[in-house]
């Protein structure tokens, strides 16, 4: 900066130098743009001060310092790393990247830079397996989805035992959100099949919350002791009431909040806390019988070892598992799967998980599967409207 200061200095050292400069560029302005002027026909007075102020301009604009490489150029990330997570966890990966950033740089003296992606549960790992997101972690909303990746070979088989809790790092349960006040009365799961109700939740084809949803609304039928046929039966009236299916809890929130659409709306319960922690005050309900929303997150083996960013990209699963880290899932709604990190959220007297209905591939193969329950209870609703 000082060669600088010096260099312009220099440049216009005396006034007299420097208005000499200016007539000179002035005359050699005038010789270019309107040479036909002569003594006998001189320039306007306002031609003139026109071509004075232009070459003033020029002049200054030459003595201004050139900008140098260190305000121009960002730091360059010595290793990428990319994340492909579901729609709702990008307010705590806002907070908890930059911190993994920096120790990261602090103990390996590397700049580790991020490329991110959100988006439906079910379409993110889609895009994964064919490759228009080259993963190399992913978090999801379900098992099923991270399964998706490994059956096409891009995952190693036996990922949910190499970090803690079966690679479970989020945990949630459904929450029942109202308009303000409740003007309908819903109150209870039973009460999500009155007539004149429209429910908003996401497709559970394309989204892991609509099929938290859906099991949710499955275990509550059971738990009240309903039969496989009143549960049917409880389930395809709920989604008659379902003026539509949104691609994801993310999208099933906008509609909600921000469009207006729907009586209520079944979401996952930190969604509802991070709202409120941004001010927005609104009723809603967390039923006691419930679903236990378990998010696994793995390493996408194939891209990470040719990426090169394995190291990495373990150490940044390990951090997810970090007390630092649990506190920010936490701090936005996540109930962590450490009982000890973070607020406690109002307990749930009975709460099912998937082991209680056999596992993954028996819920995929009874509820998702291509002509399975779901499906069955769309085409009812379907010939119903």
């Amino acid at each position: 900066m000082e060669k600088n200061l010096n260099r312009n200095l220099i440049r216009v050292q005396g006034a007299g130098a420097f208005i000499d400069r200016v007539r000179r560029r002035a005359g050699q302005l005038q010789k270019k743009f309107f040479g036909n002027f002569t003594r006998s026909q001189p320039m306007s007075g306002f031609l003139y001060w026109l071509l004075i102020g232009l070459s003033i301009s020029l002049a200054i604009a030459a003595c201004s310092p050139t900008p140098t490489k260190e305000t121009t150029t960002a730091p360059k990330a010595d290793v990428e790393l990319n994340l492909v997570s579901f729609s709702v966890t990008k307010a705590a990966y806002d907070r908890i990247i930059p911190k993994f950033v920096e120790k990261w740089r602090q103990e390996h003296g590397q700049t580790v830079g991020f490329k991110q992606s959100y988006g439906a549960s079910a379409t993110q790992a889609l895009l994964v397996v064919e490759g228009r997101e080259e993963a190399d972690v992913v978090h999801l909303s379900l098992a099923p989805d991270v399964m998706k990746i490994e059956e096409a070979g891009l995952i190693n088989a036996g990922w949910q035992e190499e970090f803690p809790d079966e690679s479970i790092v989020t945990r949630s349960v459904v929450a029942i959100v109202t308009r303000s006040g409740d003007p309908k009365g819903i109150s209870t799961w039973n009460d999500l099949t009155k007539d004149g109700i429209q429910v908003i939740t996401p497709n559970p084809f394309t989204s892991g919350g609509g099929r938290w949803n859906f099991l949710a609304l499955w275990n509550a039928a059971k738990q009240s002791g309903a039969d496989e046929a009143k549960t049917l039966d409880f389930l395809t009236r709920v989604y008659k009431n379902a003026p539509s299916l949104p691609r994801s809890a993310r999208q099933a929130t906008l509609d909600f909040f921000q469009q207006g659409r729907g009586d209520v709306l079944l979401t996952y319960e930190n969604e509802v806390i991070l709202k409120e922690s941004k001010g927005q005050k609104l009723s809603y309900r967390v039923p006691d019988v419930n679903f236990s929303i378990d998010n696994p997150v793995a390493v996408v083996d194939k891209n990470a070892d040719e990426h090169k960013t394995r190291e990495v990209a373990e150490a940044f699963v390990r951090y997810l598992y970090s007390p630092e880290a649990r506190e920010e899932f936490a701090k936005i709604g996540y109930r962590s799967v450490d009982p000890n990190v973070g607020p406690r959220y109002p307990a749930v007297s009975s709460l099912a998980t998937v082991k209680d209905y056999g596992g993954w591939q028996k819920i995929r193969r009874e509820f998702f599967d291509s002509g399975a329950l779901v499906s069955r209870i769309f085409r009812s609703v379907s010939t119903a409207t």
